[in-house]
């Protein structure tokens, strides 16, 4: 991209300036366009493609204030976070503030001094706030983990199916929906009840070919993961449980039994949970064991693998938390363990919810479908993909295609050692960080926790991963060269190129 591109096209300058990236990723140059010409649009992007930029960046561009919906507090207030330190006016009001501070967040929206307010469906779709937000310069509504529209709404969260009366409260303004996963029914979903049916929708390929897939019967759960973490040792990891008390049961197991564990659970306080999520981008080879309060979000490149200790709730829940392994490209590995007692606890869940006859006859269908995934015979991935609406060869990788490679959830041999790991397409996977390089990465990430305890934000706000780790390949000796780092904007070159440069010029 020359000099020329980047001062011509608004978009890609801002991409440049605020953000510190060169070029787009696949699908967003597209879902940018659409909503700057007016359009709404429906994004289906992989976990780590770069969802969040597809509205952040057309909001910088259009001006005005944009509103973004989100179910989660602490996703937004670490998008809210990592915007500020980019030199980005955005706030957030939701029920983790006190009255002043939600109440200041309001004024300087009111004021047109906000360009980003994020704010949860239940607080977004009340009279009162419609109202005063239909005062403002609205040019943009995004709504992040758009699924919950038709997998949360009429159970869990009313109000994301309410979000269907925005094209009435906001006429003429764009709306983007953005989810990493939907299958064909969640897509028509949205597509009626936001947009009812005017949307560009933008699906790119939901293959993730470098993670193996294997599924194996519950024997005993804990002896199976801690064969399966064998495997793994100094790696980082995910494993996901049902509740909270197995969540708290399971990483207590894995402590006593030599793996450095930390649980996640909507359950412990904020302050715990940051702790250990900062634990967790920071340290090497910890393991999260969490329920799905953990993971949306975060941007760890290096996690090798992902276990579910319990059957997850669907095919496409499945998806999106096996999806938080292997986003540097590199290998890694799911594992799901499964019994019929697993079986019957879901399928009692959906008939307790308090929906409609119709709403539990297609929850039902999803647990088949999940079903059906954990007992074939054939290539799973092929299986996965065709739920999603994709067709593929047998796949390679994953426990039906290669079952002496992928039985991962037996008990290691002590006295064989493990097959070298490939690449998706056969080619060797590139060798470890060199000793000195190893050595440099763990320095910055010291440095980057300082400065995220200083700023009270979560470590991976201040850099990703990613951008820690062009530090390390470019090296850079100046502050112009420390801007050409992936992911370095202009502000944050300002607050933080010193520091890090201090670190890169002593290794």
């Amino acid at each position: 991209m020359s000099i020329t591109d980047t001062a011509s096209d608004p978009k890609r300058r801002v991409l440049k300036d605020v953000f510190g990236y060169e070029g787009f990723r696949p699908g967003q140059e597209p879902a940018m366009e659409g909503v700057l010409a007016g359009r709404n649009v429906m994004t289906i992007m992989p976990t780590g493609s770069g969802k969040s930029l597809c509205f952040q960046v057309p909001a910088l561009v259009m001006g005005g204030l944009t509103l973004v919906v989100s179910p989660l507090v602490a996703l937004m207030q670490d998008q809210v976070a990592a915007l500020r330190l980019a030199g980005v006016a955005a706030d957030t009001i939701n029920s983790s503030f006190d009255r002043d501070d939600n109440v200041a967040s309001w004024r300087r929206a009111a004021a047109g001094q906000t360009r980003l307010l994020y704010l949860a469906p239940e607080r977004l779709m009340t009279g009162r706030m419609l109202a005063a937000l239909a005062k403002l310069d609205v040019r943009l509504i995004a709504i992040d983990e758009a699924h919950c529209i038709s997998q949360w709404g009429p159970a869990f969260r009313p109000e994301y199916e309410a979000l269907a009366g925005l094209r009435q409260a906001f006429p003429g303004v764009p709306i983007i929906a953005l989810t990493a996963t939907a299958d064909q029914v969640t897509r028509a979903d949205i597509a009626r009840q936001l947009f009812d049916g005017n949307v560009d929708t933008i699906v790119l390929g939901f293959d993730r070919p470098n993670i193996s897939l294997a599924v194996a019967r519950k024997n005993d759960a804990k002896k199976q993961l801690l064969s399966f973490l064998g495997r793994h040792a100094g790696e980082s990891g995910i494993v996901y449980c049902l509740s909270r008390k197995k969540t708290e049961a399971m990483a207590t197991f894995l402590e006593e039994n030599g793996v450095s564990a930390r649980p996640y659970h909507a359950g412990m306080s904020k302050e715990a949970r940051d702790a250990n999520q900062n634990a967790f981008m920071t340290e090497p080879g910890l393991v999260m064991v969490a329920t799905i309060a953990f993971g949306m979000g975060i941007d760890k490149p290096d996690v090798r693998f992902v276990a579910h200790a319990d059957l997850p709730g669907s095919l496409e829940a499945y998806y999106q938390e096996i999806g938080r392994a292997g986003r540097d490209g590199e290998p890694a590995d799911a594992l799901m363990l499964f019994g019929a007692g697993d079986i019957r606890m879901r399928r009692m869940f959906i008939d307790q919810e308090d929906v409609g006859d119709e709403r539990k006859r297609r929850e039902h269908q999803r647990l088949t479908g999940l079903v059906q995934y954990c007992e074939t015979e054939t290539c799973r991935r092929q299986l996965l993909l065709r739920y999603f609406g994709e067709r593929v060869s047998p796949c390679g990788n994953c426990d039906r295609c290669r079952p002496q490679d992928l039985d991962i959830a037996a008990a290691p041999d002590a006295d064989e050692p493990r097959r070298s790991r490939r690449k998706a397409g056969g080619s060797p996977t590139d060798t470890p960080l060199e000793s000195a390089d190893a050595a440099l990465l763990s320095a910055l990430k010291a440095l980057r926790l300082s400065l995220a305890r200083e700023r009270e934000v979560r470590a991976f706000v201040i850099f990703s991963d990613r951008t820690l780790l062009d530090m390390v390949q470019r090296r850079p000796r100046s502050l112009a060269a420390f801007a050409e780092v992936s992911g370095v904007g202009a502000v944050k070159l300002k607050e933080f190129g010193e520091a890090f440069l201090a670190v890169l010029k002593a290794s």
